[in-house]
Formats: structure tokens, sequence, C-alpha cells
């Protein structure tokens, strides 16, 4: 349950510590006392939704704390064991919650900073709340649908429809996505097998341009290339008109000089020098015979290698700026084509695997809707027993299925609550016949039937009696004490008989001090109950029969709550 709640420069208040009991606690208090101030400030230390406007005026920052006892609450443990957040050794668990000015804030669970989503998911473990608006979400068919899953605690197989239908939906996208890109794949495909087929023809090898280049340049050149290796062959060996071979020469030069070597010894290196000379001479002249010999001019060859050439330029245009990289793109070309065709491939095999995650959702969609069904008529038995006790016993409920057009993440159908307030009238939308205080009602005995199923440790109303009086007040202050012997209970009430029934009693009210007005919170002993009980009902506390008639609603509360402990 909830033990205590801190609250620090917070709205009008600036510094109030509420210590609540098992069982009902109440909150009363003059209107615009601050009595919402006080849920706001539990709904923000549970991870609801904050601002800097909450923050008091003329301070930086604001601070809730809500410290709970956690004992039975072993999924929650489970949690915060998985979060690495530390137990408290006395079973408690403490929630903090830090605001500044400047928009950030600070979450802190037993001491240890956490998220804002895991500080979320804690707190709804813990407190269910219902607002003074939250009646009126009895007007969306979709929250009808939530409350009877939860009621037939069939929220993990709601859960396991939503997840087959994602994984078909996605499915679907996939394959929507395929069709819509048919024709640009067919294009596509039909030139990459174009662009392959043409590169495959031209037969490429890398470093072909290079030697064609080569090859051209000799075949252009062949009549100047003869004419002069046979010119100097020439020279080296037979000698031109009126002088010798240069190799004659040379020949001649060696001989001297082997000579001179024999005179002179030292000059062996300068004969041993001319003698390489001469045989590297002698090794030109051979490469240059055999470079001769080798030496065709063919006219038809140049044109061939010409044709080449061009051929080889006009795929560089189309593909690339070298051999290489036209062989490169043929490569990647080969691959997209796979892919692609792949794809066509793929999308028969997606639209069997679309067919069959639509199978699945249906079966389970079924298997969803046949259990709402089952659950919905004993929703429907124990809102008209909840009603009886609130003076409702005549109103006839029904819960109302439509098939849905399309599968949805929810199941086949929406559902909606219908009533008959009276007998002989028709059932009809809540949102159509429904008043204030029988929506109040109908709110309340939901909240009873759930609070069993959610087993939610703490339940907060605002309000409740909203709308209603007489017998049908006193039905829901006994409705409430009744929830609250399994249940804390806090509960925000102008209804002195409600207030009456109150284990723990907090009087909510404003004050200036110093120039400032500031909301104050006072837990009341009996006197100060039977004072604000007399104040609620229009008296004052010097009023005899204001207080009579307050000492009177305590003595009736205290032998109903005899009755029901």
């Amino acid at each position: 349950m909830l033990v205590s709640l801190d609250i620090q420069d917070f709205g009008l208040i600036d510094q109030q510590t509420l210590e609540f009991s098992s069982g009902l606690n109440v909150l009363t208090g003059e209107t615009g006392s601050g009595k919402s101030i006080v849920l706001e400030a539990l709904q923000v230390a549970l991870g609801g939704r904050a601002s800097a406007e909450l923050i008091r005026t003329g301070r930086e920052r604001a601070r809730v704390t809500a410290v709970f006892e956690i004992h039975t609450l072993d999924v929650l443990k489970e949690k915060l064991k998985a979060w690495g957040v530390p137990p408290e050794e006395d079973g408690v668990m403490v929630m903090a919650r830090e605001l500044a000015r400047n928009g950030r804030n600070t979450c802190r669970i037993n001491g240890q900073l956490v998220t804002l989503n895991i500080y979320r998911e804690a707190g709804q473990h813990l407190v269910d709340i219902h607002g003074q608006h939250e009646s009126q979400s009895l007007f969306n068919p979709d929250r009808h649908r939530d409350l009877l899953d939860r009621f037939g605690g069939l929220w993990s197989l709601r859960l396991e429809v939503a997840k087959i239908y994602h994984k078909w939906r996605q499915l679907v996208s996939q394959l929507e996505e395929l069709h819509r890109g048919a024709r640009d794949r067919l294009h596509r495909l039909d030139m990459l097998e174009y662009q392959i087929r043409e590169i495959d023809r031209a037969c490429l090898s890398p470093g072909e341009e290079e030697a064609l280049n080569r090859e051209r340049n000799l075949l252009g050149n062949a009549e100047k290339i003869a004419a002069l290796t046979g010119s100097c062959y020439q020279v080296l060996y037979g000698g031109e008109e009126g002088m010798p071979a240069v190799m004659d020469l040379l020949g001649r030069a060696c001989r001297d000089l082997e000579e001179l070597a024999r005179l002179d010894p030292g000059l062996s290196s300068l004969a041993s020098s001319l003698n390489g000379i001469l045989y590297q001479v002698e090794d030109v002249a051979r490469e240059l015979s055999r470079y001769r010999d080798g030496v065709e001019f063919t006219p038809g060859r140049l044109q061939e290698v010409e044709e080449r050439l061009a051929r080889i330029r006009d795929l560089k245009r189309k593909y690339g700026d070298t051999v290489e990289e036209i062989l490169r793109y043929r490569e990647e070309a080969a691959a997209e084509l796979e892919k692609l065709a792949f794809s066509e491939e793929n999308a028969l095999a997606l639209e069997k695997e679309v067919n069959l995650w639509a199978e699945r959702w249906q079966q389970k969609a079924l298997e969803l809707s046949h259990a709402r069904r089952e659950h919905a008529r004993q929703l429907e038995g124990a809102v008209a027993r909840e009603l009886a006790d609130l003076e409702m016993g005549k109103v006839e409920f029904r819960v109302h299925f439509e098939d849905l057009a399309q599968p949805s993440a929810a199941g086949r159908e929406r559902c909606e609550f219908l009533i008959s307030p009276n007998p002989g009238e028709p059932l009809r939308p809540l949102a159509k016949i429904a008043s204030g205080g029988e929506l109040s009602r109908v709110m309340l005995a939901m909240c009873v039937i759930l609070a069993a199923v959610d087993e939610l440790p703490t339940l907060v109303f605002d309000e409740v009696d909203a709308g209603i009086g007489g017998r049908t007040l006193s039905a829901v202050a006994e409705k409430l004490a009744d929830i609250a012997n399994h249940r804390q209970v806090i509960c925000v009430t102008h209804a002195a008989r409600i207030a009456s029934f109150a284990r723990t009693h907090f009087s909510i009210y404003k004050k200036v001090q110093a120039g400032q007005t500031i909301t104050r919170v006072r837990r009341l002993d009996d006197e100060g109950r039977l004072a604000e009980l007399a104040r609620m009902l229009g008296g004052r506390d010097a009023d005899g029969l204001a207080r009579e008639h307050a000492r009177h609603l305590l003595e009736e509360a205290q032998k109903h709550l005899g009755c029901i402990s």
C-alpha cells in the first residue's frame, strides 16, 4: 500500500507529508482548496505527465516522494531485480521524482536513478487512479474492449494477436513494396541483361587496351622500324660503303689492347672492359636481327586493332574509364541481376508467408473472440450485481459486439457497453443515455470488478460522488468501504456520507502566509473529523444540529464497518 507521500514546492504546497493507512483514506476540503494538487502530486510520483508549471512560484525545483509497502508484489520485486534496483530491507519501495524549471526531471527508485519508462512501469503495479474525467472514457468503445479484456484476463492472448498482426502487416508491406516496384524491376532486369551480354561479347581481358595501343604503334610505323633496324644492324655487323663494321673495329681494338696489357699488366682491366663492350654490342646486334625478322607490315591487322580499340572506347564511355572498371561493372551488374531475379522468386515465397500469418491471425483472433463473448456474459452478470448494490438494480447492462471490416491488432471485433436505465427502454450506448451520476456508478462498478482482477494494492477515486445523492450516495459510500476492506482506497470527496466511512481523514485548506497562498493538509483526530463532517453538511462548528448529524453519520458508518470486518 501507499505508506506516505511527501510533497515539496509543488503547486501551492511548500512542504507537506501525508501518512496513509490501510482501508479508506479520504481527502476533503472546500472547493479550490487544493485537493486535486495532492492527487496530481501522486500521479507525478508514479511517473505521470509533469511540467515546470507544477513547480511552486519562486522555486526552481519541486520534489515528490512516495513510499510503498511491496511485501506481496512478487512481480514488481522481480522487475526491480531485473532493473538492478536494490531492495529495501524493510520491504518498502521509495519512488522519488524531482522536477526542474529547465524541463529536466530525475527519477529514483530506492535512491537509484532510473529512466522515466522504468519508473512509470513500476508505478503501474502500485496504484490505479480514477480521476474526475475517468467516467468520460466510458464513452469510448475502444476503452470498453480494454476493460473486457482486463476483466477476462485476456490481455496476454490479446498481445499474442497483436504480435501476429504486426508480423502480418510487416510482410504485407514488403509484398506491396515488391508489387509497386515490379515494372521498374522488370525494366532494370532487361537493361542489366543487355549490358552483361554486351560486355561478355567483347571478351575483354585486363591489360588488353595497353597491349593493343603498343601493337597499333608498331603496325603504324612498321616500314620505318624495319629500315632503322636494318640500318643499325648493318652498321654493327656489315659496315657501310668504304667503312668497316663496328664489330670489326671493336674486335681489332680488343686485340690491340690485350697486346698492350701483356706489355703493361696495369692495362688488363681496360682490356677486360673493352671485351665486355664487344660482347654487349654483339648481343644487341643479334637482338636487332631477331626483332627485324619479326616485324611484319600487315595492313589488315592494323584495321583490326583500330576496330578493337574503338569498341573498347565505346564500352569505356558506358561502363568505366578502363577495361578493369568495365569488367568490375559487369560483376556488379551480374550480382544485381541475381538479386532482382531472386526478388521475383521471393515475391512468391512472400505471398505464401503472408497467407500463412493471415491464417495464424485468424485462428488466434477467433480464439480471442470466443473468449471475449464468454467473459462478456460473466461481466454483464458482475456489473448487474454491482449496480444493484449502487441503487441501479433495474438497469440492464449488455456487451455488444460488432465485427471489424479489417484485421486489427486488437482482434476481430469492437465491443460497446449498452445500458437500459429503465425497464421497457431499448439498450443504447452509454454516451447517449447515461447521466453523470449513472456514469459514475457504472465506473465504480467496473473499478470494483477490475480491482479483484488486477490486484492493484491501492485505488484512488477523485470525486466519485459527483452527481449523486440520497440513498445512492449511501450505497456508493458503503461500496467504497467494502472495497477498502480488501484494498487501500484513497478518495477525494465532497460527501460527508463517504467521508464518515474513512479510517484516515485528511482536511485540505488554504492559508496566506508571508503574502503567499499555501495549501495545507491536516490529518484529523476524532474531534477534527466531527467538525469537518459538520462543515460538509452545511453547518458551522458551533451548529449543534450539524454536529449531531455528523455524529450520527459516524455511528452508522462504524456499524457498517463492524459488519464487514
